[in-house]
């Protein structure tokens, strides 16, 4: 079936116009505000911060961390930036200023701004497109310069970022004189489109539209280059990007131009921002070959490529993509900046569409492979997320490359953001059940859409509108792909639905007052894997609402290896306010598999004695709370024999 875009895309209801008031989220965003904002930039300034000051101050050696350094700042700035656009916070206001004046001081007079190349390599600027990141930092820039704008008013960062994308667009190109290149990471690509649309400066669309439609070309396919570091600590590619002994480009998505791309390759984080990019840009053109291709992708990572949890790449040596099926549990990759990359990618699929299933997957991203990312007290992080652990594999305060932190934070920072959206004909989309309101206009009245929800744990939610005059609109609430039973109810009145249509849609006179409540039964699945998936064969998940659950050693009596779950057995639910901030676990009865009489042996023969199966107990947490407690074993997919 062939599909095409909105003519118009729905538009996300700004971030300034949403305020979160959410049992779920209040703490883990008040933690993030107030925490890992802070926590994150005294790390920056040991390193990162530091190496702008060194600029700034004339110096021509000494840079510290990894080349693409400034992109950790300029993440924190587009974090920081979005809190501005929801809180007060002068103290914050004051420390944002102090890094932008610094950043401004690093740009030299053809708007060129790169610490590393300019401490330590100005020769080679532009050089090693694939590998060294300017264009990915530029990106980054760029994303906060837009998000300060649009908080604050001011053009104290865009300004810079004008420039330096000015100075891109007269390097880059196919003249004579340009040079004609892609970047290695994307992010720009999407970077230039969110400044496009700030400035209406139409050559940044193209410039977004040239790198898109450049890569995989011949003459401009990137190389992997020895010159320097390269992310993966080798100095040739990993087989898998290989063609006959030769660099295929698929590591950085470059070995076929974009049209013709079918499956999700190489670096994940690479390929979901370059596919946020190419959304974008349909977006502004409407290109339905583009859109096609989005189509494809996304259809071959959702049914081939991406864990029960929204986590996608499951190789570390590339961390990245691999081949359909392989979702291998203990060695998961599963990056936490890509998980991130997926919901900047459903998120603008949605608008282009208004389809729920894309909404689908960003919250089983969100609320799993995003939401582990991060410790409940703000402060340490996961750069991978295995589905198992053998209790070695904990959270880091700070990481040499600390791409996954600072994505958090901007991540949740912009949270209301995600919640919802309007069409052009102002009918209103609620697509993340958060507690709290949203200011927005509807044929030019002023309406406020209230939330009153328990989501995840509770089975209700309760839409409000408040406006001071009827208005005729269309409101759409989603109806989440795990929901199989949902009673939708107007003002108190029944309403009849069809659960599988994606969105509850009433169209009709809204006042002030009226009210839509869906109430949705929340029973525990027991999910299975595709047979093609090796690791979850004769395995099951468990799986409440969005949350995915795993078990972890201390709630058990045995290892997480030695339980056998009976897939029909019966298990309850449980709140459990004082574990893990409050949260509901899933417990019921299992077997266990004792090895108390086997001995010291390794291995034996089939049929001698391997132990006996006693009952047990599981106790089960969600995925996002674990290495919270003690350390010790973790498993997400379960034995049924």
């Amino acid at each position: 079936m062939t599909r095409t875009p909105l003519a118009d895309r729905l538009e996300p209801v700004p971030l300034a116009d949403v305020a979160i008031d959410d049992a779920f989220w209040n703490d883990r965003l008040e933690t993030n505000r107030e925490v890992t904002l802070e926590h994150q930039y005294d790390q920056l300034g040991e390193r990162s911060l530091e190496n702008f000051r060194r600029v700034r101050d004339g110096e021509t050696s000494g840079f510290q961390g990894m080349w693409f350094e400034d992109s950790d700042t300029y993440k924190w700035l587009e974090a920081a930036s979005y809190v501005l656009a929801t809180h007060d916070d002068p103290e914050l206001k004051e420390r944002v200023d102090e890094v932008i004046d610094l950043v401004a001081a690093a740009q030299e007079e053809n708007g060129y701004l790169n610490t590393y190349f300019t401490l330590e390599e100005p020769e080679n600027r532009w050089t090693n497109l694939n590998m060294m990141h300017e264009l990915y930092c530029a990106g980054h820039l760029f994303e906060a310069a837009v998000a300060h704008h649009r908080a604050t008013g001011e053009d104290s960062l865009l300004d810079v970022a004008t420039a330096f994308a000015d100075h891109i667009d007269d390097v880059f190109g196919t003249g004579e004189d340009d040079l004609d290149g892609v970047p290695g990471h994307e992010g720009i690509e999407l970077a230039l489109v969110k400044l496009y649309r700030v400035t209406s400066e139409e050559r940044y669309r193209d410039l977004a539209q040239y790198f898109v439609d450049r890569r995989g070309r011949e003459n401009s396919r990137l190389e992997w280059e020895t010159t320097h570091p390269d992310e993966t600590g080798g100095d040739v590619p990993p087989d898998i990007f290989l063609e006959d002994g030769e660099w295929d480009g698929s590591y950085a998505q470059a070995h076929k131009p974009i049209r013709e791309q079918e499956t999700v390759e190489g670096h994940s984080v690479r390929a979901m921002y370059l596919y946020s990019g190419v959304a974008d840009l349909v977006a502004e053109t409407g290109e339905g070959e583009l859109y096609e291709t989005l189509e494809t992708l996304w259809s071959n990572m959702t049914t081939k490529r991406m864990y029960l949890t929204g986590g996608i790449g499951p190789e570390s040596a590339h961390e990245g993509f691999t081949v359909d099926y392989d979702l291998r549990n203990r060695t998961a990759y599963a990056e936490t900046c890509a998980a991130i990359g997926s919901v900047f990618w459903n998120h603008r699929m949605f608008q282009l569409t208004g389809e729920a299933r894309f909404y689908d997957v960003l919250e089983r991203a969100l609320y799993n492979g995003v939401l582990a990312g991060v410790s409940l007290d703000g402060t340490e992080f996961f750069y991978e997320n295995p589905l198992e652990s053998l209790g070695h594999h904990h959270r880091k305060g700070w990481f040499q490359c600390a791409c996954c932190p600072p994505n958090v934070a901007r991540l949740f920072a912009s949270l209301g953001e995600y919640v919802y959206a309007q069409g052009p004909e102002d009918d209103v989309y609620v697509n993340l059940y958060v507690g709290g309101e949203a200011d927005i206009d509807v044929d030019g009245e002023d309406v406020t859409l209230t939330q009153e929800t328990d989501y995840p744990w509770g089975e209700s939610t309760t839409v409000g509108v408040e406006t001071d005059a009827p208005i005729e609109t269309t409101l759409h609430v989603r109806v989440p792909e795990w929901c199989e039973d949902v009673a939708v109810s107007l003002n108190g009145e029944a309403l009849d639905v069809d659960p599988d249509a994606g969105y509850v849609s009433v169209d009709r006179e809204w006042t002030g007052g009226d009210s839509l409540t869906l109430d949705f039964a929340l029973p525990v699945k027991r999910m299975v894997a595709h047979p093609n998936v090796p690791d979850d064969a004769d395995r099951v998940a468990f799986q409440r609402g969005p949350l995915v659950y795993c078990v972890e050693e201390t709630d058990l009596d045995v290892a997480p290896s030695h339980l056998r779950i009976d897939p029909e057995a019966d298990v309850e639910t449980r709140a459990a306010a004082d574990l893990l901030d409050g949260v509901h676990t899933i417990e019921g009865d299992a077997r266990a598999v004792t090895n108390d009489e086997w001995g010291d042996d390794l291995y034996r023969e089939y049929g001698e004695t391997a132990g006996e199966e006693t009952e047990a107990t599981v106790t089960a947490i969600p995925y996002y709370g674990w290495d919270n407690r003690e350390e010790g074993r973790m498993r997400v997919w379960l034995p049924t024999d």
